[in-house]
């Protein structure tokens, strides 16, 4: 596998940008290959920024062009998708011409050394993706996190970190074997032709919003906290070219298969689109890693088999906040002042309180408030920026980044009082971990999985800490970023409630359809801030999946439905997207996770307790094999206290496992946190974080769960506050300056004393080197005692 073979070569390589005479690869064809290919890219980047400049300039964005704007990749990513695609249009260009001329199918890798492959690496940049960081220069390796998240494992430094390959549980099952999508080539797969996704979604997920169940335990919190975490853990970018790079034809006008376009076709008789012969959904492929896909990168072993990048950090440290690159989150730092806090807005605020920043690109993608409200002199905002480009998808999203925003500078300042000789830098830091510390356990693993795997899940997977193990892979797994923690989406309301002080609906600003409430910030800017949006989400109850309601319309029908062009489905997208990383069927899933796997309908309606269910799942998948493995998921009924099937339950809990013990900056680990900060933290509530950074006076005990006399509306100041003391450092201090005595540079109890009574011996009696050892050596052996 090349890839393997440039994780080997990559500690060795020498950087992407060496000299010119470096950048010459041996072979002259592979030299003009790679020169034919990089301009293939290059023109194909170009065209498709200023087609899609151009786009949202003339204010003409479609449903998919925002979807793909939304999922390009930027800084660092984009590097890393760039070097990827010039290294496969290298060898696509080589394979195609040995075949030209040898008239028959040559590995086009059998005309390449070993140094060619070096070469080729180094000057499409690949070897930049692979090579080892230098793990002991790193600054505070032992107290804070990377923004990337590099060396938090220091056996393997890129384990878990930003733009590394998604980790397979299972291997990918593609159409040729290697990288293209399932489907795609007419194959019978179990001797069946899988369905189109479109149809799947017509005959499974579709439904009304007037037949919605709301969930009778779970708040819509639940259902956008999810969202939320799941953009702290993965992004998978979109090739950023809107056109093929073999023949240049535009995905958005064609609906051709032909790399990066994956269409998405429309069945005959489709109740809303359009059915012709050639009618289709764009969609686009998820970019690959470098070093995948191709069946010329085939080494004596199975062949390389093409894997998909994810953007984020597999860890929880809140990236969706900070960014998961060091340029964005530097960007998103207010480095004005010395006080540690993160950019906001300079021209809005809410209510005298801080707003997300605008994005610096000023482009009309989030600009559509003069059409929905017909006032052609309404003023426009931007899109916001943020540590994740979605958030701007909706505005309860947004809400959800300002909150986390805000209370990062609160507690920045909290901390600044406490200890004004911090630097920016620590204060940034310090209450960054905190954050971090916010969403490992007191959210998602106390508050919010419980209610999502259930209780079995927990017990077996999610209890108690098990401690770090370096040689756990916390990486996220393709299955769970593609199929597993997209459950939420069917519990998604219809509308996105906003409500007054007395969580009533608010007259002044109503809630919101959800199809209007797509990418626009506006709506925090000029109708009431976030307050009513957070009073929706812990004052109104999620949408409870359903196997006869599934998937509302606004997310099946109306997606990104922006102007009059074709809206998205994101039921169909979710198939397209698991045929497009060559995700394995059902019941390998089933089999992973050691549960039944059915064999016909009457076994598959026995494990979805739903016949009716099971006849229409067979009538278009033909065996329970073939379904996919997202549309099994979310069949499935619910474990006991969960929101989600045994399949999911399973998938999902490993993954937290995994993320939790391969940790090695954990909340529990010791050292990370002292026993008083650990106390402290345990305290934190999400309903107070709410409390603290709104003009909300009054919240549920639990933001979680639905309001009942068991969950009643509280004041804010009934809620304990998090006591910020344990992190107050108290420095001893002498000629030579200062020592802090806990806080970021914290020593053990013993060790503390000692250092302030050496300081204070070496000030106070001018002791000579000898007397001074014999002192010390005697106040150690006295403290020991009385600490036993």
């Amino acid at each position: 596998m090349l890839f393997s073979v440039l994780l080997v070569l990559g500690v060795s390589l020498v950087p992407a940008h060496s000299s010119p005479t470096e950048k010459y690869l041996g072979s002259p064809l592979l030299q003009r290959c790679f020169e034919d290919a990089k301009k293939l890219v290059d023109d194909a980047y170009t065209y498709s920024r200023e087609e899609s400049l151009r786009r949202v300039r003339r204010d003409v964005v479609s449903p998919h062009d925002a979807l793909r704007l939304m999922k390009q990749p930027r800084g660092d990513t984009r590097s890393a998708v760039r070097s990827a695609d010039y290294m496969a249009q290298t060898l696509r260009l080589l394979h195609d011409r040995v075949h030209h001329v040898h008239k028959r199918s040559l590995n086009a890798t059998d005309l390449l050394s070993e140094e060619d492959l070096r070469r080729l690496a180094n000057i499409t940049g690949c070897s930049a993706r692979v090579s080892l960081p230098q793990c002991r220069t790193t600054p505070n390796l032992n107290k804070y996190r990377t923004i990337t998240s590099i060396c938090n494992n220091l056996n393997n430094p890129r384990i878990g970190a930003a733009n590394t390959p998604f980790t397979r549980w299972l291997p990918a099952q593609y159409d040729d074997g290697i990288s293209q999508p399932k489907g795609f080539l007419n194959r019978t797969i179990n001797n069946f032709l899988l369905p189109l996704v479109r149809q799947v979604s017509n005959n499974i997920l579709s439904t009304t919003d007037a037949g919605v169940v709301s969930d009778t335990e779970y708040t819509h919190m639940v259902t956008l906290f999810g969202q939320w975490n799941d953009h702290d853990l993965t992004f998978t970018p979109f090739s950023p070219s809107i056109r093929s790079f073999s023949n240049g034809v535009n995905c958005d006008e064609s609906c051709e298969r032909t790399e990066p376009c994956i269409p998405i076709p429309i069945p005959p008789g489709d109740p809303r689109l359009p059915s012709r012969p050639d009618s289709c959904i764009p969609a686009f492929r998820s970019a690959p890693v470098c070093g995948t896909g191709y069946s010329a990168y085939n080494f004596g072993g199975d062949p390389n088999k093409r894997e998909q990048i994810n953007a984020l950090t597999a860890f929880l440290d809140l990236s969706q906040v900070y960014g998961s690159e060091d340029k964005l989150a530097l960007y998103l730092r207010d480095l004005e002042n010395n006080d540690g806090l993160l950019r906001v807005n300079t021209e809005f605020r809410d209510n005298r309180r801080e707003v997300l920043p605008f994005h610096p690109l000023q482009v009309n993608m989030c600009a559509t408030r003069a059409r929905v409200t017909n006032d052609s002199n309404a003023r426009e905002v931007p899109c916001f920026i943020a540590g994740d480009v979605r958030v701007d998808e909706n505005i309860a999203l947004t809400s959800i980044h300002t909150l986390f925003v805000r209370e990062h500078n609160r507690l920045a300042r909290e901390l600044k009082r406490l200890n004004p000789h911090w630097d920016s830098e620590t204060l940034y830091q310090e209450a960054r971990k905190i954050m971090g510390a916010y969403t490992q356990v007191l959210f998602v693993f106390r508050d919010y999985l419980p209610h999502i795997v259930g209780d079995d899940a927990m017990r077996r997977q999610l209890g108690r800490y098990p401690g770090y193990n370096p040689n756990v892979d916390p990486s996220i797994s393709n299955v769970f970023a593609t199929a597993a923690y997209r459950f939420a989406h069917l519990a998604i309301q219809p509308t996105i409630s906003r409500l007054d002080a007395n969580y009533r609906e608010n007259p002044q600003f109503p809630s919101v359809p959800l199809f209007k409430a797509f990418f626009t910030p506006w709506r925090i800017v000029f109708e009431g801030g976030i307050d009513p949006v957070l009073r929706g989400l812990i004052g109104r109850p999620a949408k409870l999946n359903t196997q006869d309601h599934m998937l509302v319309d606004a997310l099946r029908e109306r997606l990104f439905q922006f102007v009059q062009h074709l809206a998205l489905d994101l039921g169909s997208l979710n198939m397209q997207r698991g045929r497009d990383h060559g995700l394995p069927g059902y019941n390998a899933w089933r089999r992973f996770c050691g549960l039944s796997q059915p064999r016909n309908q009457a076994e598959l309606a026995q494990v979805l307790n739903n016949r009716d269910l099971a006849r229409r799942l067979l009538q278009l998948y033909g065996t329970p094999d073939n379904i996919d493995v997202w549309m099994g998921g979310v069949a499935e009924p619910f474990v006991r206290g969960g929101r989600v099937g045994p399949l999911f339950a399973c998938l999902i809990a490993s993954q937290f496992q995994r993320i939790r013990q391969g940790d090695r900056l954990w909340y529990e680990k010791p050292g990370v946190f002292t026993p008083q900060q650990r106390a402290a933290l345990s305290t934190a509530t999400l309903s107070r974080i709410i409390c603290d950074n709104t003009g909300i006076n009054t919240v549920p005990t639990d933001a979680f769960n639905v309001l009942s006399n068991r969950n009643r509306l509280v004041n804010c100041s009934s809620l304990r506050r998090l006591n910020l003391s344990a992190w107050r450092e108290r420095p001893c201090t002498g000629n030579s300056g200062e020592i802090p005595l806990g806080g970021t540079n914290r020593w053990q109890p013993a060790e503390l004393w000692v250092k302030c009574l050496e300081m204070a011996s070496l000030l106070v009696y001018r002791l000579s080197l000898r007397q001074f050892k014999v002192l010390k050596r005697a106040l150690r052996q006295g403290i020991k005692r009385n600490t036993r």
